[in-house]
């Protein structure tokens, strides 16, 4: 499953972006929503996203969406999974 979005661009015009292919588990940021998710999937020109931390899946435009890198996903992951061998899951804790 694919999607077209485009990476940010550092002050460079709209027309110079290069377009870069979504993956399946990717983890990208909605720009518009402000939100971080794994990709699910693709439905009607949009790309379904799902919090890192599990939950219910949104709807985000693909043009709006951003790569996150590995190192920046991965701080949000540690403290989901800190939190959870503590026994649970409370967001405060985030």
């Amino acid at each position: 499953m694919n999607a077209t979005a485009r990476p940010p661009t550092s002050g460079e015009p709209a027309a110079a972006e290069s377009a870069y292919e979504l993956r399946l588990g990717e983890t990208v940021e909605d720009t518009e929503h402000r939100r971080i998710g794994k990709v699910m999937g693709l439905v009607g020109g949009y790309v379904q996203l799902r919090p890192i931390e599990g939950g219910r899946e949104w709807d985000a435009d693909p043009k709006k969406l951003r790569l996150v890198p590995v190192g920046e996903a991965l701080g949000p992951a540690v403290a989901i999974a800190n939190a959870r061998s503590r026994g649970g899951l409370w967001w405060g804790e985030l």
